[in-house]
């Protein structure tokens, strides 16, 4: 990673190399953290953060869910997220607002200590989306089931969560998958380790409910809403690990992923092997989006 700019923390601009915590950070031991993935993207008007109040929102709704303490108002979170990526340089990038219980007093109880919060951007690089967006990823039906809501709130964005993906994401690139696909404890069809998926059959969109134990993506919603505009028919309903083989298309949205083909699942090809039209569409008209081009949209972006 390249560092750029510098790193907020806890109100403070400081040098990149610099941000560090204790070895002792209570978040270090106990996954006590909760975080956001937002972009910036360099449109034809400037530098924009696309939906940055809802990021927000989302990033104090996970802390309400763990019980933390926000130091920061949501406009102060949100002041400081455009400020560390005008410092940054960056024309475009990826954005890590991430609050955590700090170093102060060890053991399970994590109230005892403060909140801390940091906000770092850097340069986005395509890596593991790359597939998706060209030729279609390769997924894995991972082993590993995602946590259901009853052990852990899935709505929230924790790091807890992100143990459980990231075991499925290793199992699927050992085995020479791009992503895993995971299932929850019903056996239906949950996300992928840091995606939402969405099936397509004649026509016909459908994506699991947020009641199937995944995230309520920021991305998934934008799919949904344009969708919605462009007069598609979509279903929210359970889908089954056979539907989903069976399915014409797949794809996946994301902050890192945007959106992004599936075209292998397992050693199943999924409609004829190829990124689908429907898939392509919803592509180009995302990225249109994003770039500032459809004015239907344009609220959701945050110009710098």
């Amino acid at each position: 990673m390249k560092e750029t700019g510098k790193i907020w923390m806890n109100g403070k601009l400081i040098p990149f190399k610099d941000a560090k915590v204790h070895v002792l950070t209570h978040a270090l031991h106990y996954s006590t953290a909760v975080f956001e993935g937002i972009r910036c993207y360099n449109t034809p008007d400037g530098s924009a953060i696309f939906r940055l109040p809802e990021h927000v929102d989302r990033f104090f709704n996970s802390a309400k869910m763990y019980g933390m303490k926000m130091r920061y108002s949501k406009k102060q979170i949100s002041n400081a997220i455009i400020k560390t990526v005008k410092t940054s340089g960056l024309k475009e990038c990826y954005i890590r607002p991430l609050a955590y219980y700090g170093y102060g007093t060890m053991g399970l109880t994590p109230t005892l200590n403060k909140v801390d919060v940091s906000i770092a951007c850097w340069k986005w690089k395509m890596g593991e989306s790359k597939a998706g967006k060209f030729s279609g990823a390769k997924c894995k039906i991972s082993k590993w089931i995602r946590i259901d809501s009853k052990s852990q709130p899935m709505q929230s964005k924790s790091a807890a969560n992100y143990s459980n993906a990231a075991l499925a994401r290793v199992e699927a690139l050992k085995n020479g998958y791009d992503e895993a696909i995971m299932l929850n404890n019903k056996g239906n069809v949950a996300e992928g380790s840091a995606e939402n998926i969405f099936v397509v059959k004649n026509g016909i969109i459908k994506t699991p409910p947020l009641d199937a134990d995944i995230l309520n993506g920021i991305t998934r919603d934008s799919v949904i809403q344009l969708i919605k505009k462009e007069h598609m028919k979509l279903v929210e309903k359970n889908i089954t690990v056979n539907e989903l083989l069976k399915a014409d298309e797949v794809f996946m949205t994301g902050t890192a992923a945007e959106v992004k083909s599936v075209t292998k699942i397992d050693k199943n090809a999924i409609g004829n092997g190829s990124i689908g039209e429907i898939t392509k569409e919803l592509q180009k008209s995302f990225m249109n989006i994003v770039m500032g081009k459809d004015k239907r949209f344009v609220r959701w972006l945050t110009c710098l």
